[in-house]
C-alpha cells in the first residue's frame, strides 16, 4: 500500500484526488467538534455511555455522538437506509426491476435511499433527544436545565428545544452524506466508507493519545499498557487481514466450441468465494437488533421505575449475574450466525451461477452441469459461510477481551465492528488506488 501511495503522489491527477479526499475528511472532522447550543455535553455523554449500540455508533462518528456535536448522527441513518432498500429490493418486484435497469434504475434507488435517510435521521434524532437528553439525570448545577438540555435558552420550552436539535442533527446527517458523495465523485474510494474509517481512526487516535499523555502525568504503567496494546493490535489486524483476503476458488473449465471458421472456449477460470463475503453487515445488524429493546425500554419505561435498570442490564450485556451475560452472548452469537447466512444467500445464488456456467459451455470437473452443479456450489457456500460466521463471532468477543489486558481505557479504542471496517475499507482503498494508477499508466501509453 505504501508503494501504491508513492506511485500515486507522482501523478498530478491522482495527487489532486488524494488532496481533495483529505480536505473533505478534514471538513468532516471539523464538523465533529462544532457544538450544538443548548446541549450539556457532560450530561449527554454520561447518558449515552450506558448503551452499547450508541457507543458503537459514537465510535464510528469519531465520538461526535457522545459529544452531541453537529455531526452526531454521522452516516448511521444513511447506512440503515441503504440496508433497508437493499433488503426491500429482494422482496419488492418494482425495486428489483429498478436494480436491473442500469444507471437510470440506480439513480431512482439512490433517490429513495436519500428520502429514507431523511426520515430515519428525524426518527433517530427524536429518539436520542427524548431518551438520552430530556430524560437524562442533570448532574450540573445549571438553572433551567431539563435533562441534558438548557431549556431556558428556548423560552423554558423543552419541546421547542427538541424540535430545534432534531432539525440540527438531521441537517448534520445530510451534510455528512453530501460530503461522502463529494469524495466518491472527486476523490478516491467510497465516500461513506472513508468517512466511517476517519471516524473510527480518530476515536482510536484520541484514546491512544490520552494514554500516552498519562505516561508522563500519571503512572509509568501506562507505557506498558500502550506497548501491549500495540502488540495485540498488530496480531489481531494481521489475523483479520489474513482471513479477509482468504477465498475458496472453484475451478471452472470451458469446452471448446466451433462457430463458423473460428474456435472459442477451451479456457478455464475460477469462481472466488470469500470467507467474509458479507463483510461487517451481520455484526452491525446483530448489535442493532439486540440493542433495540434497550431503546424501547428507555422510551416507555420511566427511569425512576425499578424495572428500568434491570431490563437495561439484560439487553445491554451488563447484567451483574453470570447467566445474564451468558444469555446475552448466546443471543448475540445466534443473531450473527443468522444474518451471516441471510446475507450469504442474498449475495450468492448457486442456481443463477450454475445456469450462467452451463450457458457458456462451462463445467466443474467431476460435477455434472445443471442441478448437480448448483447443489455443489450451495454446499460449498454453506461451509464457507459457517466458517465466516464463526470468525465474525470470534471477532465480536476476542478483541475486547485481549485489549482489556492493556487497560480499561484502551478496550474501546477499536470496537469489534470497527476493526473489520478499518481492514475492509483500507483494502478497498488500496485496490481503487492501484486501479487509478493503472488507468493513468494506460492512458499515458496510448498517448
Amino acid at each position: 500500500m505504501l508503494e501504491a501511495l508513492k506511485n500515486a503522489l507522482r501523478n498530478k491527477d491522482i495527487r489532486k484526488k488524494l488532496l481533495m479526499t483529505l480536505l473533505i475528511l478534514f471538513v468532516f472532522r471539523l464538523g465533529c467538534y462544532i457544538p450544538v447550543p443548548g446541549l450539556l455535553r457532560g450530561t449527554f455523554e454520561e447518558a449515552i455511555t450506558g448503551n452499547d449500540f450508541l457507543q458503537l455508533m459514537s465510535g464510528i462518528t469519531g465520538n461526535a455522538l457522545a459529544n452531541g456535536t453537529l455531526f452526531a448522527l454521522g452516516v448511521g441513518p444513511y447506512i440503515n437506509a441503504s440496508i433497508i432498500i437493499q433488503l426491500l429490493t429482494v422482496g419488492i418486484p418494482y425495486l428489483e426491476n429498478l436494480s436491473k435497469q442500469g444507471e437510470e434504475g440506480r439513480k431512482k434507488l439512490t433517490f429513495f435511499t436519500r428520502v429514507l435517510t431523511i426520515i430515519l435521521a428525524v426518527i433517530q434524532s427524536i429518539g436520542i433527544i427524548v431518551n438520552f437528553a430530556l430524560n437524562a439525570n442533570t448532574n450540573m448545577d445549571i438553572a433551567g436545565a431539563v435533562g441534558a438540555i438548557q431549556a431556558n435558552l428556548f423560552f423554558d420550552q423543552a419541546w421547542l428545544a427538541g424540535i430545534y436539535m432534531t432539525v440540527v442533527y438531521t441537517a448534520g446527517c445530510l451534510i455528512v452524506m453530501w460530503l461522502g458523495d463529494r469524495i466518491t465523485e472527486y476523490g478516491i474510494g467510497n465516500g461513506i466508507s472513508m468517512i466511517i474509517l476517519a471516524g473510527i481512526l480518530s476515536t482510536g487516535g484520541i484514546s491512544i493519545w490520552d494514554e500516552i499523555v498519562a505516561i508522563f502525568t500519571d503512572d509509568a504503567i501506562h507505557l506498558l499498557n500502550v506497548g501491549l496494546f500495540i502488540v495485540l493490535a498488530v496480531i489481531i489486524f494481521f489475523a483479520i487481514v489474513y482471513v479477509d483476503l482468504a477465498e475458496r476458488k472453484i475451478h471452472v473449465q470451458y469446452a471448446k466450441q466451433v462457430r463458423g471458421t473460428k474456435m472459442y472456449g477451451g479456457q478455464s477460470s475460477d469462481i472466488p468465494m470469500k470467507i467474509t463475503g458479507s463483510g461487517v453487515m451481520p455484526l452491525i445488524f446483530a448489535f442493532a437488533i439486540i440493542s433495540f429493546p434497550s431503546m424501547i425500554i428507555s422510551l416507555f419505561v420511566p427511569a425512576s421505575n425499578p424495572a428500568h435498570q434491570g431490563l437495561q442490564e439484560w439487553f445491554s450485556g451488563s447484567s451483574p449475574y453470570w447467566y445474564g451475560q451468558v444469555i446475552y452472548s448466546v443471543a448475540l452469537c445466534l443473531l450473527i450466525f443468522g444474518f451471516a447466512f441471510f446475507y450469504a444467500s442474498m449475495e450468492f445464488n448457486p442456481d443463477d451461477v450454475s445456469k450462467q456456467i452451463q450457458s457458456n459451455g462451462g463445467f466443474i470437473q467431476g460435477i455434472r452441469p445443471g442441478k448437480p452443479t448448483a447443489a455443489y456450489l450451495r454446499k460449498i457456500n454453506r461451509r464457507i459461510t459457517l466458517f465466516g460466521a464463526i470468525f465474525l463471532t470470534l471477532v465480536s468477543f476476542v478483541p475486547s477481551v485481549l485489549f482489556s489486558w492493556a487497560g480499561q481505557n484502551l478496550v474501546n479504542v477499536f470496537s469489534t465492528t470497527g476493526i473489520l471496517i478499518v481492514v475492509s475499507v483500507a483494502l478497498e482503498f488500496d485496490k481503487q488506488l492501484q486501479s487509478q494508477i493503472m488507468m493513468k499508466n494506460y492512458k499515458g501509453f496510448l498517448k
